[in-house]
């Protein structure tokens, strides 16, 4: 154990990591990020820290990543990768439990959700989360289990969820938990306790709660949202029970991932109040209201798209608007080949040439032929140099990221509400590439999202088509293969 190690941020891909883990870079310790997803960490350029891959389904990627940290960051959750999370994220929590048997740790700091009285704990998410604390305990290491309710913050899901809600619904007829009571913290409060937890730490296991300065009821949240939005909307409590909510609704009326809103959804049935006393006592700050918090993050969200995933495009930035969609909704296509990173990279670059979109064109076509019955005349045709670069118009798109074997972005330019890109990710994986073809698309209210469910299955029809063509194609190009 080192006690002038380094902080290591595990699931620092995620909402909170990502902030934490810029916030941390500042204070001149070395940080080291990790998650599975190593390439889009990397890819942040964050100051002073150190971008690692780990995948706790994989305990073998545990042990190096532990040596020499002094202070262990647990943020990482699996609600958005299924019904059956709650095993994962236990199982996750246990091969890192016996991976610090044997490399262990100054501290731990977990960052976990409220908690109901047992005698009415029947969320599966506020389960994991408490399931994953007693887990994390039992490593021999101790354990600052932070609890949070409601984050306001930009990105947040239960944040986004209430305003996709308000946006996108004529009349909010939410369930019964509309009453519940929470204590809803900004989101700067919870990264000042979190970096503030590192340097008060403690020698057995302890918990502690996390609030804002106010007890709201969900109800009395979605009002005062109303009230700084001036998106005024009837509600209308109903009283059908949390569990009956479906993915089906919920892709219909927020653009967070459904099993991720679907899971918070389900614990907000319980007043889920906070004692923020002791916590307050340890680390003071000056508390932000609820009011304020949401005028920040309603400024925040207007600059989503001046972003490395966008380009820093100006177009891009020009045509988002702050009522679209937060989380982009997704589809794609992904397939592995022999074929070099040199010769996907030569045929993707095709794109919008001869061979069209590789695959369904008479229904790009098609596509196209709708924008022009609405009177949106698009551009036609492609630079004739064999590769893009950034700027280029390939029919009504706009080429916005190009990293050469890499990645090639286009910005959508057609009529529809909201905002999206298709993106053409390369990756060499040894003795292998992978292939990624997929569309993000930031809708604009409900009618931005009925489009992209009645384009989904065209979406996953065509990308999977693509994706083919493409390896097909560059199996068979004469560039020597990698």
């Amino acid at each position: 154990m080192n006690a002038t190690g380094s902080i290591l941020v595990l699931g620092a891909s995620g909402y909170i990591g990502q902030h934490l883990t810029l916030r941390l870079s500042a204070t001149g310790q070395r940080v080291i990020a990790a998650s599975r997803r190593l390439e889009w960490l990397q890819k942040q350029n964050w100051p002073g820290v150190t971008c690692r891959y780990a995948d706790l389904a994989k305990p073998e990627t545990l042990s190096a990543l532990l040596e020499g940290v002094d202070t262990l960051y647990y943020l990482v959750h699996s609600m958005g990768d299924g019904a059956d999370f709650v095993k994962r994220e236990i199982q996750a929590a246990r091969h890192l439990r016996d991976a610090l048997r044997a490399h262990p740790v100054r501290q731990i700091i977990f960052l976990s959700s409220l908690q109901p009285p047992r005698t009415s704990q029947t969320s599966s998410h506020l389960i994991a989360r408490q399931k994953t604390a007693d887990t994390l305990r039992e490593a021999g290491v101790p354990v600052t289990e932070l609890r949070a309710g409601i984050i306001i913050g930009a990105g947040s899901a239960a944040f986004e969820v209430m305003r996709d809600m308000v946006y996108n619904l004529p009349v909010l007829t939410p369930p019964r938990w509309v009453r519940s009571r929470t204590t809803p913290i900004a989101l700067e409060n919870l990264l000042t306790y979190l970096t503030g937890l590192k340097e008060h730490p403690a020698s057995e296991h302890r918990v502690f709660e996390a609030a804002g300065p106010e007890v709201l009821s969900y109800q009395q949240q979605f009002e005062r949202f109303m009230a700084i939005s001036g998106r005024r909307r009837p509600l209308i409590p109903i009283p059908f029970p949390t569990r009956w909510i479906s993915v089906w609704f919920l892709n219909m009326i927020t653009s967070v991932p459904p099993t991720m809103a679907r899971a918070l959804i389900q614990g907000l049935h319980h007043d889920l109040l906070a004692d923020n006393r002791a916590l307050h006592a340890l680390i003071p700050q000056t508390l932000i209201s609820f009011d304020d918090a949401v005028r920040a993050t309603l400024e925040d969200e207007k600059h989503l798209v001046n972003s490395r995933d966008w380009g820093y495009d100006p177009l891009a930035f020009s045509r988002w608007r702050p009522d679209y969609g937060y989380y982009p909704k997704q589809a794609g296509y992904t397939v592995k080949t022999s074929a070099s990173s040199a010769a996907l990279w030569e045929i993707v670059n095709q794109t919008g040439g001869p061979k069209g979109y590789f695959f369904g064109n008479v229904l790009w076509k098609t596509r196209a032929f709708l924008d022009l019955l609405v009177g949106h005349r698009l551009d036609k045709g492609r630079p004739s140099r064999a590769y893009l670069k950034i700027g280029d118009r390939v029919d009504s798109w706009k080429v916005i990221v190009v990293e050469p074997e890499k990645e090639l972005t286009m910005l959508f330019g057609m009529k529809a509400p909201g905002l999206g890109r298709l993106s053409f990710t390369l990756r060499d994986e040894g003795e292998q590439r992978s292939l990624d073809v997929r569309a993000w698309w930031h809708p604009h209210g409900m009618p931005g999202l009925l489009y992209w469910l009645l384009m989904f299955p065209a979406h996953l029809f065509i990308f999977r088509g693509m994706a083919r063509n493409i390896i097909r194609l560059a199996e068979q190009t004469p560039i020597k293969q990698g």
